[in-house]
Formats: C-alpha cells, sequence, structure tokens
C-alpha cells in the first residue's frame, strides 16, 4: 500500500448524522436498512481519528428544523465539527430570513442545503430565488443535490443568476461510474465549472461505482472535475454513513485520497483542507 502525503490538516466537507429514534427522515422510510438506524458522531469518532480528519462539516439529511437543530447541538458539544450546512424554507424568504437570523446566533452555520433532488421539479431552486437571494449577504454558501443532467443544467443557469453566491455542487453530480458512463455528465459538468462561483465535491463515488469498485475507477472523473474547476474549487468528502453502503469509512477516505494522489502536494492541499475553508469561511484556528 502506497503512502499517501500527511497534510497539516484536512477537513471532511460532506458528513451526515441522524437519529430516527428522534426525528423523522421521510426519505429514510424508503432506503430502509442499513440506513435507517441513528448514525451520532460517537459511531464515527473514532474512524475520523484514524483517518486524520481534523475538521468536519455536518449537512443536513432531511428538510426539517429538527435536523438542523440536531446538528448544531452536536457542533456545540463536538469540537471536530468546524461547520453545519443547515436548512432553510428557500421556497418561503419571509420565513427563510427569520430562520437564517436565528442560524446567525451560531457561528458554525456556514451553508444552506434543501434536498432539491427529491422535488419533482429538478429545477425547483430557481423558483426559489427569492429565498437563495437571502444567502450571498449574510456569507453563507449553498449545496446542491444532482442525480439527473437537469439539475446541472440548472445549476449552471442558478450560478449566472447569483455570480456572488458561492454555490458547492455534492458528491460530484453522481457520475454514472458503475457503467463508466461519460456523457452527459462530463460536458455539462464543464459548463457549470465555467462558473467561478461554484465549487465541487469529490464524495459519493463508491455508492456511484459498481461492485468491487477501486480509486482507479474515479480517477478519469477526478481529473475532468481538476481540468474545469481547477483544485482551488474542489474539496473532499465522506458522505458517512451513506458510503457504508459500499464500503467503510476508512476504506473510502483513503480511496478518494488515492485517486488524488498524482496531484501536486499543492493541489492535494486545495483539495484536502483549502477549498473547504475558503467556499465554507470556515474558522480552523
Amino acid at each position: 500500500m502506497s503512502e499517501l502525503y500527511q497534510p497539516s490538516q484536512m477537513i471532511d466537507t460532506h458528513q451526515h448524522l441522524w437519529k430516527p429514534s428522534e426525528r423523522r427522515y421521510e426519505w429514510l422510510d424508503a432506503a430502509g436498512a442499513p440506513l435507517d438506524v441513528d448514525f451520532a458522531p460517537e459511531d464515527v469518532e473514532v474512524d475520523v481519528v484514524a483517518a486524520g480528519i481534523t475538521g468536519t462539516v455536518l449537512v443536513q439529511a432531511a428538510d426539517t428544523y429538527e435536523d438542523t437543530f440536531y446538528m448544531l447541538a452536536v457542533a456545540d458539544r463536538v469540537p471536530v465539527v468546524r461547520g453545519v450546512v443547515a436548512w432553510a424554507p428557500l421556497d418561503r424568504p419571509e420565513e427563510a430570513a427569520a430562520a437564517l437570523g436565528l442560524y446567525a446566533a451560531s457561528s458554525v452555520v456556514r451553508g444552506i442545503r434543501v434536498l432539491n433532488h427529491n422535488y419533482a421539479d429538478p429545477r425547483w431552486l430557481l423558483s426559489a430565488d427569492a429565498g437563495v437571494e437571502l444567502l450571498a449577504p449574510r456569507g453563507l454558501a449553498l449545496d446542491v443535490v444532482s442525480v439527473l443532467p437537469e439539475h446541472l443544467v440548472m445549476l449552471a443557469e442558478l450560478a449566472g443568476r447569483h455570480p456572488d453566491l458561492t454555490l458547492v455542487l455534492d458528491h460530484l453530480a453522481k457520475p454514472d461510474i458503475a457503467a463508466r458512463g461519460w456523457e452527459p455528465w462530463a460536458p455539462l459538468i464543464a459548463e457549470v465549472a465555467s462558473h467561478r462561483n461554484v465549487s465541487v465535491k469529490i464524495s459519493g463515488l463508491n455508492t456511484a461505482s459498481g461492485p468491487g469498485w477501486t480509486w482507479r475507477d474515479w480517477v478519469p472523473y477526478v481529473d475532468h472535475a481538476v481540468e474545469h474547476f481547477g483544485s482551488d474549487r474542489i474539496m473532499l468528502g465522506s458522505d458517512w454513513p451513506v458510503s457504508t453502503l459500499a464500503g467503510d469509512f476508512g476504506g473510502v477516505w483513503r480511496a478518494q485520497r488515492e485517486a488524488i494522489a498524482h496531484l501536486s502536494i499543492e493541489q492535494q492541499e486545495d483539495i484536502l483542507f483549502r477549498t473547504a475553508i475558503r467556499a465554507y469561511s470556515l474558522d480552523v484556528s
């Protein structure tokens, strides 16, 4: 096993926690086992330390205030949590403004996400324009989920409408790695990357891959992202615990690091921590 470069810090920009024993996560009803159980920070603490991760960003898993306030409660007692991507009802701008005002009391809320990929209209975020406009003036990023080509088309338009807003594309837009798919993902990613206010996460690639995946399966997709985004707009995320559907925390995190190991040290440091600090305005001192 090859030795990997050991940076001064590493940030896992996409980690989930949920407790269906305490609150509702509608999508978990359909997901079933093994995801429909409690996942708490204690369940991943040892893996995070073993991987050398120095900071994490918790990302919303339900379009509810209950989910957001659970993450904030965790962040208040778990020092490794440096940021929270919360939820706000962007289609109800007055309520969203009130929610963002409450979140401002917590220094760890650094972004907003809505489960936009679960909405019937793939252009839903464009219809929530008034709510989206609230984010940039407050220094908040917007995470976007893309599982359909139409989501990437929408994201390019959204980025053009809001050039001052930092947009973060989750999971490299889930290319069809299992089938070695390339079109239409590749040209759409290039179009999205042409908007300088969009960054992207290398995350969730193992669950987009076929059985017996290796990090080598991911390199063409990672290299395409580096070519068009540049390393200064790419970050790394574990997507735990969803990642456990096709691997374990340590194995997936190492595989993602292997997939960028051929890049320069400066590029790796961008992906491992500098992009995250910039995109989410993280305090890592």
